[in-house]
């Protein structure tokens, strides 16, 4: 089975479709799959429901896709640093589901592991847990949270093998395997594509069985969201 396609428009072309769930992987925008993003923003579907830890800035990652009104629903931990975001909410232009943010990533790899729901204590007291089922465990009380699982993951891995092993690199390595596990379909968009059995079988983070495309991007810009230098002497 070939997973490789030679470029993102080519890698989501007959998987993406309106009204879509898709689950995309990054932490701010460290990790994020910028290839893939911009492809689905050219793709033109709409009402889209996304996942993810944030939705970028203003006029970069998720951000693109807000301004283009392609997003009808976030689901996210932390939405802090996109303006447009927060005017399309305030105005009642956008849905908005906040999780906790290690819930969000329990409900993501919960989903893909095939388990539809579990409890946590994150929430509990809060208007998190409105509406939802709250149990008592060893006299601890706690709510029930539903998996996630999406229609279509949006991936960034620093390496892959042909196969779709991937390996992740640091802070890009939150959300990311996740994402890509809840998806039916999952896209990943790597730097280096590498020979399947190049990779030390110890080093992979994530198994090909979860991974259906792959585009490389071997030179992604890489934005960094906020820049904090020291002061000169």
């Amino acid at each position: 089975m070939n997973k490789i396609y030679p470029d993102a428009a080519a890698a989501l072309a007959g998987v993406v479709q309106n009204g879509q769930t898709i689950a995309v992987g990054g932490f701010g925008l460290c990790g994020i799959p910028e290839a893939l993003i911009g492809a689905l923003r050219e793709s033109g579907v709409t009402g889209l429901t996304a996942i993810s830890n944030n939705a970028g800035v203003d006029g970069f990652g998720l951000g693109q896709l807000l301004e283009t009104r392609q997003i009808k629903k976030m689901i996210a931990s932390y939405v802090g640093e996109n303006k447009e975001f927060a005017r399309q909410y305030l105005a009642g232009e956008l849905e908005l589901e906040f999780t906790p943010q290690g819930t969000l990533a329990e409900k993501l790899r919960a989903g893909g592991a095939g388990i539809p729901a579990f409890f946590t204590k994150t929430g509990v007291g809060t208007i998190v847990a409105d509406g939802k089922e709250i149990r008592e465990f060893d006299g601890e009380q706690y709510v029930m949270e539903r998996a996630l699982v999406a229609d279509v993951a949006l991936v960034k891995a620093w390496k892959a093998d042909k196969a779709g092993n991937l390996v992740f690199r640091k802070t890009a390595r939150n959300f990311n395997p996740n994402a890509a596990m809840a998806g039916k379909v999952c896209i990943v968009e790597v730097e280096q594509l590498v020979e399947t059995g190049e990779i030390d079988p110890d080093h992979v983070h994530l198994p090909s069985i979860y991974v259906h495309r792959i585009v490389v991007n071997a030179t992604p810009e890489k934005r960094i969201e906020q820049r904090t230098i020291r002061a000169t002497h």
